[in-house]
């Protein structure tokens, strides 16, 4: 079921209250852009947002615009008409926290596309090439040469063909990579040098063939937990983990284990389950995981008040079913 039916709205296009909601990010970066946007909209988040709903007036609020929002928030909102994430996904918002008909909205950026692009293929390169090895050198004044290996005969899978997946694949081909593709179902119009597999059957002859798997699923009821200890057993011994997807994908007790084995030799993670990452997590203490804090890739505030802009228009005019998520498959 999608979230294409909704509560009549006002004749206008244009939302006349938004609030700004997270328990994990300070969300004034983005008021310049929607003050742009909507100049004529009042704009609550932090302590004007919490009045307003002590006042009894939350039901004012027409849009929330969230990365990881407090649920108890969103429960009190009972006037939405649009949920907007901040991000690629909506598996931050609680959505037993709506009500049913309130359409639920992503962002759908093609410039995220170049900055996760480039972000992989940093992370595949750092490794590859043993670049953490040559900083540790640098810092001890040590000129030594790591082994060299062509990039033609490491191979990188990708579990995750969506658009983001497409574009590091794409670019990894043409520096030379042999790269692999993993999806639930079956993709067309894929690269003609991408080695392609889907499903449950496939799945186990793509992961022994990935000397790097990274992970970029949308995160849904099937693909939490994706990448437990099995899954690592299933790579070549010593492979490089990429993470960029979503902290819940990662089981992290077997990523101890598999690097304690050493299946897994090599670990860069962007996303968390808890973020920040707590200061004492074990990950801190590992040397052998690269942490990066949530930065892989970034959406432009004014790109997110624009598609803001757009999605609430469509909704006003009925069409929530050609923004809003199908909240079933998460996407």
């Amino acid at each position: 079921m999608t979230s294409e039916n909704t509560r009549p709205v006002r004749e206008s296009s244009a939302p006349r209250h938004i609030a700004f909601l997270s328990k994990t990010l300070a969300m004034d970066f983005l008021v310049p852009a929607y003050r742009e946007q909507f100049p004529d909209a009042a704009l609550y988040l932090g302590d004007d947002l919490q009045a307003l709903i002590a006042s009894g007036h939350s039901d004012d609020i027409d849009v929330a615009v969230c990365w990881h929002p407090p649920a108890e928030q969103l429960a009190v909102l009972s006037g939405l008409k649009l949920v907007q994430s901040i991000a690629a996904g909506i598996d931050h918002i609680d959505l037993g926290s709506l009500a049913p008909f309130v359409p639920v909205c992503r962002i759908i950026d093609t410039e995220m596309g170049s900055g996760m692009t480039a972000f992989v293929c940093w992370a595949v390169i750092h490794r590859q090439r043993h670049m953490d090895r040559y900083i540790e050198h640098a810092t001890n004044r040590r000129w030594q040469e790591e082994p060299i290996v062509a990039p033609v005969r490491h191979r990188v899978g990708i579990a995750g063909m969506g658009s983001l997946g497409l574009s590091c694949a794409r670019a990894l081909l043409a520096i030379g990579y042999d790269v692999r593709g993993w999806s639930r179902s079956p993709k067309t119009g894929l690269p003609a040098d991408l080695k392609a597999f889907h499903g449950e059957t496939q799945k186990a002859e793509f992961l022994g063939g990935c000397d790097t798997l990274i992970c970029l699923l949308p995160l849904t009821g099937e693909t939490a937990g994706f990448l437990d200890l099995a899954l690592m057993r299933q790579l070549p011994r010593g492979a490089h983990l990429i993470n960029v997807g979503r902290g819940a994908h990662l089981v992290e007790d077997d990523l101890l284990t598999a690097l304690d084995e050493g299946q897994v030799g090599a670990v860069t993670l962007d996303t968390f389950n808890i973020e920040p990452l707590p200061p004492g997590h074990p990950f801190w203490n590992d040397e052998r995981i690269l942490i990066t804090p949530h930065i892989a890739t970034r959406t432009a505030p004014r790109v997110i008040a624009q598609q803001t802009a757009l999605n609430f228009a469509a909704i006003s005019k009925g069409r929530a079913k050609e923004v809003a998520v199908d909240l079933e498959r998460g996407y």
